[in-house]
C-alpha cells in the first residue's frame, strides 16, 4: 500500500503517522506543500492509494483535495468534509439538521443585518469568521458599543469572507471546554482544554487534561461524524446549563496531547488510513474502530 502525506511542516504528528504506516508496511511518500504541483491532464499521482492531508492553510487543503479528487485519487479527509469543516455557517447547519444541540446562531449578509442579529440574540455576543480556526479573529461583544466598532471594521476589510456574519450567542463555560477524537465516525478519546480566556480554543497555552469519554460526550461526538460523512475530525463540546452543546467539528490535525488518554492515536490513524485505501468503495467496515483501531 502506498500513502501519500500532504504537509505544511513535519511535527511529532507527521512523524508518528508515518512510523505507524510504516510499521504496518504501507510505503509512505512526504509531500511538502511546497513541492507540489497538479497536472490537470492526469499525469502524476496515479501509483499512491491514497493521500492523507495535514495542512494548515484551510484554502490550500481545499484545493489540494479538490484536486486530488478530480485526478481519482482517494484522500483523507475527503474534500466534502473539508468543506464543511472550513466554513461555520454550513457546519452549523449540519449540525443542526442532524438535530444536535448547538448555541444559537445567525448569518447576516451586511453589517446593518449582522447589528439586528446581536440585538436579536442578546449581549453578550460571539462573532466569527466565517473561515478561519484556532480562534482567529474570533471575537467576544458584550454592548452595542462594541459591535458597531467591529462590525464597522469587518464592513472595511477587503475579502468578500469578511462581510458574510457569523454571530451566536455567548455560552458560559467553567473554564475548559471539551475535544472529542473521531476516527471515522467512532470517538477515540476525549479532553478538557482549560483555560482562563473565554474561548479556550485561542489560547495557545491552555492545558490538556484527560475528560472521561462519556455515553452523553460519545453520542454527539458520533452524530456529528455521521452527519458529516465520517473521516478524522476532532469535535468540540460546550458545557452549559443547558447540557453539552457542539460547538464546532474541524478536521483532525494536533493530536499529541490526546496520548495522555493512554490510546495509540497514530496506530488507530494508520489503521483506519490503510482500510479506506484498502476498500472498494473508499469507506471502511462498519464497527472497524474499536480502542486501538
Amino acid at each position: 500500500m502506498k500513502i501519500g502525506l500532504l504537509h505544511s511542516r513535519v511535527r511529532i504528528e507527521e512523524r508518528r503517522l508515518r512510523e505507524a504506516l510504516e510499521a504496518r508496511g504501507a510505503a509512505v511518500t512526504l509531500l511538502h506543500e511546497d513541492e507540489v504541483a497538479f497536472d490537470l491532464h492526469g499525469r502524476g499521482f496515479s501509483d499512491v492509494d491514497l493521500v492523507l492531508e495535514s495542512c494548515e492553510d484551510y484554502t490550500l487543503a481545499q484545493t489540494a483535495l479538490r484536486t486530488l479528487e478530480f485526478l481519482g485519487v482517494r484522500t483523507l479527509n475527503r474534500p466534502a468534509v473539508v468543506d464543511l469543516c472550513g466554513n461555520k455557517a454550513l457546519m452549523t447547519m449540519y449540525l443542526i439538521r442532524a438535530g444536535l444541540p448547538v448555541p444559537r446562531s445567525e448569518v447576516a449578509l451586511s453589517a446593518q443585518a449582522a447589528q439586528a442579529a446581536i440585538e436579536r440574540l442578546g449581549y453578550p455576543v460571539v462573532i466569527k469568521p466565517l473561515v478561519g480556526d484556532d480562534g482567529q479573529l474570533l471575537a467576544l461583544i458584550e454592548d452595542r458599543e462594541a459591535a458597531e466598532a467591529i462590525l464597522e471594521h469587518k464592513e472595511k476589510l477587503g475579502t468578500d469572507r469578511h462581510h458574510v456574519y457569523f454571530v451566536q450567542e455567548f455560552v458560559g463555560r467553567p473554564g475548559r471546554d471539551i475535544r472529542v477524537l473521531v476516527i471515522g465516525e467512532e470517538p477515540l478519546a476525549a479532553e478538557y482544554r482549560q483555560s482562563g480566556d473565554w474561548a479556550p480554543t485561542r489560547d495557545r497555552k491552555a492545558v490538556h487534561l484527560p475528560c472521561p469519554l462519556t455515553e452523553e460526550i460519545a453520542t454527539l461526538a458520533r452524530g456529528a461524524a455521521q452527519a458529516f460523512g465520517g473521516g478524522l475530525l476532532e469535535v468540540g463540546l460546550l458545557e452549559t446549563e443547558r447540557g453539552l452543546l457542539v460547538n464546532d467539528v474541524g478536521t483532525l490535525d494536533d493530536f499529541r496531547s490526546f496520548a495522555a488518554n493512554g490510546v495509540d492515536i497514530a496506530g488507530a490513524i494508520a489503521d483506519y488510513v490503510l482500510r479506506i485505501a484498502a476498500s472498494p468503495n473508499g469507506r471502511a467496515t462498519a464497527g472497524a474502530i474499536n480502542g486501538g483501531g
